[in-house]
């Protein structure tokens, strides 16, 4: 029997294969260009719509829960509070659900050629880092309205943290991501329960209550989400209030490591046999 066209998957569980991905940069830079521009293609107000879904939830935001619920916002204007929330949360929250269809959505391409699977989860986590930047422009233009305007908030030295927490987005959306596309080629349900949980996920963490307001007994389980460090070290750099903890950082970067490594293995294992189950 005539091996010499068989193709065999080899390999560590844990080779993100960056050498290869290198080579196929290309293909990595066309995805790239595919996630950010089919987002809204064919819409009317086109990318404009990344500023428009940030600003109308702050504004509904701080008319529910700043006006009407009165929630403390850490003496900084609600409005500013939330979208600051919003602008970090968004991107975890983007690049989680899109990768966690990875293998669905991609397994007609993934059947008929070959090229490193992980190029496709990266791609979407350069594409919505795009789309962060973009927001945090929008960000940035209310900061500084709201400055000009006598607001007492101030940046100040951790935003060289900024690297660091766009870091550990990436890889826990990653890691997160590719644990449940490659659990999703099996159980098709988990797709739909992604956006559901992470809707909870948001309430469960600082994007509308700061973590400083929650009750003692309450506030080291708020904090095992993983994204409240993020948050909160966040609006600290740029308000200079709230909970600036080495202790909370380090946590999120730990867990943030700890899910990628284990999400690339099970990806790494999954894309191997994953056309007998899609």
């Amino acid at each position: 029997m005539n091996f010499q066209n068989t193709i065999l998957p080899s390999g560590s569980l844990f080779n993100l294969r960056l050498k290869e991905i290198w080579k196929y940069r290309d293909l990595l830079l066309l995805f790239v260009r595919r996630d950010f521009v089919a987002v809204y293609k064919q819409t009317i107000l086109g990318p404009t719509w990344f500023f428009i879904q940030p600003l109308f939830t702050t504004v509904i935001y701080t008319f529910i829960f700043g006006s009407i619920a009165d929630l403390p916002a850490d003496g900084v204007p609600h409005s500013l509070f939330y979208l600051a929330g919003i602008t970090a949360w968004n991107y975890f929250a983007n690049c989680l659900t899109t990768i966690s269809d990875t293998f669905s959505k991609n397994s007609s391409l993934f059947g008929k050629v070959y090229f490193p699977r992980a190029v496709t989860p990266l791609s979407i986590v350069i594409s919505k880092l795009i789309q962060l930047m973009l927001q945090l422009v929008l960000f940035v233009l209310v900061y500084v309205y709201y400055i000009i305007n006598g607001a007492n908030i101030a940046p100040n030295i951790t935003l060289l943290l900024f690297p660091v927490l766009v870091l550990t987005m990436a890889m826990l959306s990653l890691g997160l991501g590719m644990i449940i596309s490659s659990m999703t080629t099996k159980y098709r349900d988990l797709k739909f329960l992604v956006k559901f949980g992470i809707q909870l996920a948001m309430y469960g963490s600082s994007v509308i209550y700061p973590l400083s307001e929650f009750p003692d007994q309450y506030r080291t389980l708020i904090a095992l989400n993983p994204m409240v460090g993020v948050i909160e070290t966040f609006k600290y750099m740029f308000f200079g209030v709230g909970t600036l903890s080495n202790g909370l950082i380090l946590y999120s970067m730990t867990v943030s490591v700890l899910l990628f490594v284990i999400g690339l293995a099970i990806f790494n294992k999954t894309e191997k046999n994953f056309m007998d189950t899609v």
